[in-house]
């Protein structure tokens, strides 16, 4: 069961199917919904065009740099970022935030006359 999923049941529980708010019997499950919320929001994900461009332009990600764009995210997000361009040594990721997933990425090299658009923050690495 993925994220989206989860918050798919989680507003049924509360709300119902046809939008009225549901009797207390449903409380707990949002205690569970959260822990998993939890769990899975500092996980970032790679959408499939991302991977793909990684493979194209040999972006290779590692555990220093997973932990970093993660920590980008994160204070992103308490500043209210939606669309995050994270600039690095090894290029730019585009990242929605609210999903957690990188988007598309690009390297130093891929950036020279490019223009980022759709984005409403940056975090510099």
């Amino acid at each position: 069961m993925n994220i989206n999923q989860l918050k798919l049941q989680n507003i049924q529980a509360l709300y119902g199917v046809n939008g009225q708010p549901v009797q207390k019997e449903n409380e707990g499950f949002g205690t569970e919904f959260q822990s998993v919320l939890k769990e899975k929001a500092g996980s970032l994900s790679f959408s499939r065009h991302a991977a793909k461009r990684m493979e194209e332009r040999g972006v290779g990600v590692d555990t220093k740099l997973m932990n970093d764009l993660e920590r980008a995210v994160e204070d992103a997000r308490k500043k209210g970022a939606r669309e995050l361009a994270v600039i690095g040594a090894k290029g730019v990721f585009i990242i929605n935030v609210p999903n957690n997933t990188v988007i598309t990425t690009m390297t130093q090299e891929d950036m020279k006359e490019k223009i980022v658009t759709n984005i409403d923050s940056a975090v510099l690495m």
